[in-house]
């Protein structure tokens, strides 16, 4: 049998406003943003339906909850959108110095590719 707090069991809503559970405790039909991802879904400016509590680090924590029935499928990147990602994505990996592209992006903490740095 699981262990829950029953502070935070109010499925109608009256004690938080909107119908709350535990911890591993939320019904079928309810879903997390990244769960919603997960499945190619999203939130699609839907209000939150329910939460999750539990006691963490710092006090108690919450996750929302979104009714997965009216989510919206993820929308995909325009080709312009993806040629946009792919320069700026260049950009992080292009030295300001030599200005040669690198295999890795180049670190903020050395505003220069390793190579230049040792120089």
């Amino acid at each position: 049998m699981p262990r829950y707090r029953t502070a935070y069991v109010d499925p109608t809503g009256d004690r938080y406003g909107i119908p709350t559970f535990p911890w591993r405790g939320a019904p079928t039909g309810y879903a997390t943003a990244r769960q919603l991802r997960a499945e190619g879904l999203r939130p699609g400016g839907q209000p939150v339906a329910a939460q999750i509590l539990w006691r963490g680090i710092g006090g108690t924590r919450a996750a929302y909850l979104y009714r997965i029935d009216a989510a919206k499928p993820k929308r995909t990147a325009t080709p312009a959108q993806l040629r946009a990602i792919e320069r700026a994505l260049a950009a992080r990996r292009t030295c300001p110095t030599c200005r040669e592209v690198r295999p890795y992006y180049i670190p903020r903490s050395l505003a220069e590719c390793l190579t230049c740095s040792d120089a």
